[in-house]
């Protein structure tokens, strides 16, 4: 029984790979898919999973740009409070480093807003599979590995078990939640600029401005233009390239 299941789910996984239509989304069903995105960055049961999910991204958003400009990545670590570490060492662009970590949830999920669109949405999610596998190589503690296995199994159930049909429009609604999250975490963010200040010392933005001398409100209108910027991208796909059809 293990075995036939473990070769179906296999075979979904590897049939993951190739291109669909473009998508086709009812207005009606389309209001449901933003629901759902919002729902899983408002909801606080919800958002204590996908929550972590999006501290995934973001500490990825570290490690590539990081190793985009140089550097070696010596560890993630991410903890159950949705918080997350990643170290870098060598003569890359420290500041680039430290930008990747609050726009890369949106800029990944205005890339799988594109890609579902275009038809590209299970390859997507295929890759997304093999891309958080990479990263265990780089995972530091106990915390880590349950949440990106979380992680994995959750992404690889939809790639392996959800009908080929639903994928992009499941895909989809991933891309537009990590644009929300990446809001809500920017403006959990200024809160500790504002109000939480004993957290200062784990905020990119102070951290940044440590480094660089450039105010720390700066680099959060910074984070802001980027989220901002990834937000109309997806919109523009949604009103354009995700055709709207009277349900």
């Amino acid at each position: 029984m293990i075995e036939q299941w473990w070769q179906a789910f296999v075979n979904g996984f590897l049939s993951g790979f190739g291109r669909s239509s473009p998508l086709v989304v009812p207005a009606a069903e389309l209001l449901w898919i933003l629901g759902g995105a919002a729902a899983l960055c408002v909801v606080p049961v919800l958002w204590r999973f996908f929550g972590r999910f999006v501290t995934v991204v973001h500490e990825l958003g570290h490690a590539f740009a990081g190793l985009a400009t140089g550097m070696k990545v010596t560890g993630i670590t991410l903890r159950m409070d949705q918080g997350g570490t990643t170290h870098g060492v060598g003569r890359g662009r420290a500041v680039w480093f430290g930008f990747w970590g609050y726009p890369a949830p949106a800029a990944v999920g205005a890339a799988l807003v594109w890609a579902s669109a275009a038809g590209w949405g299970r390859t997507a999610l295929s890759v997304s599979v093999i891309v958080l596998a990479l990263v265990f190589l780089f995972i530091r503690n106990l915390a880590g590995v349950l949440i990106l296995a979380g992680s994995i199994i959750a992404v690889a159930a939809i790639v392996a078990a959800v009908p080929a049909d639903l994928q992009g429009h499941l895909t989809l609604a991933v891309g537009l939640a990590l644009v929300m999250g990446a809001a809500r975490d920017w403006w959990n963010l200024v809160s500790v600029h504002t109000r939480r200040h004993r957290e200062l010392a784990s905020s990119d933005a102070f951290i940044l401005s440590r480094k660089t001398g450039v105010p720390s409100a700066v680099w959060l209108v910074a984070f802001a233009a980027v989220i901002a910027l990834a937000g109309v991208a997806s919109w523009a796909v949604l009103t354009g390239a995700v055709r709207t059809v009277g349900a």
